[in-house]
């Protein structure tokens, strides 16, 4: 298989990222740091209108963090298993409010309770899975979310967390043609299908896992009730357009970030034999612009979202060298803000930790990152392209899923543990 043509290949003479702006890692950290005073003051329009997705958008945040410091330093800035010191929540206010020295606003950061606390107080007992957010009902996208966060914060032990319970309330999702509802309401989508995978897997449940320890804490073993993973695997599969993408529901038309969903959810569960490898990787590659970023359907603007959800899923089929890697990097740098930092969907638009992660996480994915690192003297973590975690976390959990080799035959080193 060759690359859709060679202006989609990363093979070019011209140096797209020295005209490009330096990687703000400084301005993005202290960008991160500064969102949870932000969103969390009572006169916040962004905290109310985002209410009930805060678990995503700490998962976000954290993540990014997580990629660009150490542990420790992530755990110091954000207060993820401790709360923050008072000279931390007075300059991180002082920072949100635009002060030089702090302001009321420390008093809202003094009384925020550290991630993990707040993670566990989105707990829905009724149901067992978590809700967006304090008081929410429980949801796969925010179940998914705060294991994701646990995870990262080596809490998958703490004995706040019901593993049964969580792997009852997932595998209690899945319905009789193999896909999952997202909560008791019904809606199916395949992003729900890749979320209930993911979660299981985390949680060392998969059936194939049963009795596994993935993650620490107690064994789920085989009375727990699971799921049917071919079947699950099966409705992923009849998603499966003409182009060779995937929508949300059979028949749906193909979106890039549903296909990262699909290949993901099909990588877990060892089932990639059951998509075209070189069909997909073609649409996907014809989704990069002129401006260099990828777009996540035809006729549609470039967004950096993309950067994630279509590197992901190149990652995993061996295909990342199908489009251009400098131009696309160059364009996630341009769409950074030198003053405030962030990421933005695209060059001079308002940035959001949405788009900052996934700007992060596709410069991760495209080696960028890295490169950047070794530059500066700085050892950035890299991002896993199926279970969005930092790849050091994946491999501590032993988690596993497959992956397609390249055209040379080769896996990229930190893929290495994949079935291939």
């Amino acid at each position: 298989a060759a690359p859709p043509s060679t202006e989609a290949s990363g093979d070019t003479s011209a140096s797209f990222l020295d005209a490009a702006p330096p990687f703000r890692s400084d301005l993005h950290v202290q960008y991160i740091s500064n969102l949870a005073v932000k969103l969390d003051k009572p006169s916040s329009y962004e905290g109310a209108v985002t209410e009930h997705l805060r678990m995503s958008g700490v998962y976000w945040s954290l993540t990014a963090l997580s990629l660009l410091r150490p542990v420790e330093e992530a755990d110091e800035l954000l207060g993820v298993t401790r709360q923050p010191s008072s000279k931390e929540s007075e300059a991180a206010a002082a920072a949100a409010a635009g002060e030089a020295s702090p302001s009321v606003d420390a008093e809202v950061a003094a009384h925020r309770k550290p991630i993990v606390d707040w993670v566990f107080d989105c707990y829905d007992a009724a149901r067992g899975g978590f809700g967006g957010n304090v008081g929410h009902d429980a949801h796969l996208l925010y179940t998914l979310s705060a294991l994701q966060i646990l995870a990262m914060s080596d809490k998958l032990d703490d004995p706040r967390l019901d593993r049964r319970a969580v792997v009852s309330f997932v595998s209690g999702l899945q319905q009789t043609d193999g896909s999952f509802a997202g909560d008791e309401w019904g809606e199916v989508d395949t992003r729900f299908s890749y979320c209930a995978l993911s979660a299981l897997s985390i949680l060392g449940a998969l059936p194939e896992e049963e009795g596994n320890n993935n993650g620490g804490g107690e064994s789920i073993g085989t009375s727990t009730a699971t799921i049917d993973l071919q079947k699950a695997a099966l409705y992923v599969s009849s998603c499966r357009n003409f182009d060779g993408g995937f929508g949300s529901v059979p028949g749906a038309e193909s979106h890039a970030g549903q296909i990262f969903c699909c290949v993901a959810a099909l990588s877990i569960a060892r089932s990639l034999h059951m998509l075209d490898s070189d069909l997909l990787s073609w649409w996907l590659a014809e989704r990069q612009c002129d401006s260099g970023g990828l777009n996540g359907r035809p006729e549609k603007q470039a967004d950096v979202c993309y950067s994630w959800w279509i590197l992901s899923a190149l990652s995993i089929l061996g295909r990342t060298d199908w489009i251009n890697s400098e131009k696309l990097a160059a364009f996630i740098l341009r769409c950074q803000d030198d003053d405030d930092g962030g990421i933005a969907d695209r060059p001079n638009d308002m940035a959001d930790v949405f788009h900052t992660f996934f700007g992060i996480a596709g410069l991760s994915l495209l080696g960028v990152l890295d490169e950047i690192g070794e530059e500066q003297g700085t050892s950035y973590r890299l991002i896993d392209p199926v279970y969005a975690l930092p790849v050091d976390v994946v491999a501590q959990l032993g988690l596993t899923a497959q992956v397609v080799r390249d055209d040379t035959g080769d896996i990229r080193p930190w893929l290495a543990n994949y079935d291939a």
